[in-house]
């Protein structure tokens, strides 16, 4: 099942590794942060990095949650597993089937997209954002980023993704 660490935004990276160090060897089957490809201006060149899809969040695979969760405490920075009522609560299907359709096991980043604009509607050419243009809200053209509206955690959060408008037709 997939569950979801909660911590201090900014430090999810500082925590996936400590998680890696101090959790006993296959209580954790896979563990991540989202991410997502973007390009930026830097001294006049367009150059490709990566962000933090879900700032704040780390996804964990696991079928021992309780083990975890006491492995968990005696992590620095740790803030906690998303519960209900102290019952972990893993992601649904969906959740993980979108995660699942945006990026591959090995390597959870979802790659740059290019599309047109065709009249007043978006086409997407290639990228993981092919065929998903109902989950697209709006589109920053100069910073090169679509704003996606999901269901995640029982609740819709906006998050960005690259996507790089290479034509307007009309």
């Amino acid at each position: 099942m997939w569950y979801v660490v909660q911590t201090i935004g900014g430090q999810e990276k500082h925590v996936l590794d400590l998680m890696q160090k101090l959790v006993e060897p296959g209580l954790i089957e896979e563990s991540f942060i989202p991410r997502y490809e973007v390009k930026k201006r830097i001294k006049g060149e367009w150059r490709t990095s990566q962000e933090v899809l879900l700032p704040g969040y780390i996804f964990v695979v696991s079928d021992k949650p309780n083990k975890l969760k006491v492995a968990l405490r005696d992590i620095p920075k740790f803030t906690r597993l998303l519960s209900n009522n102290d019952v972990f609560v893993p992601l649904n299907d969906q959740e993980v089937a979108f995660i699942n359709a945006f990026t591959k096991p090995d390597q959870r980043v979802i790659e740059f997209s290019s599309g047109v604009i065709e009249g007043d509607q978006i086409v997407i050419l290639n990228g993981p954002l092919m065929h998903q243009t109902g989950l697209i809200k709006k589109i920053d053209r100069h910073k090169r980023l679509a704003y996606l509206d999901i269901e995640i955690m029982g609740r819709t959060k906006t998050v960005k993704v690259g996507l790089e408008i290479v034509q307007k037709r009309f």
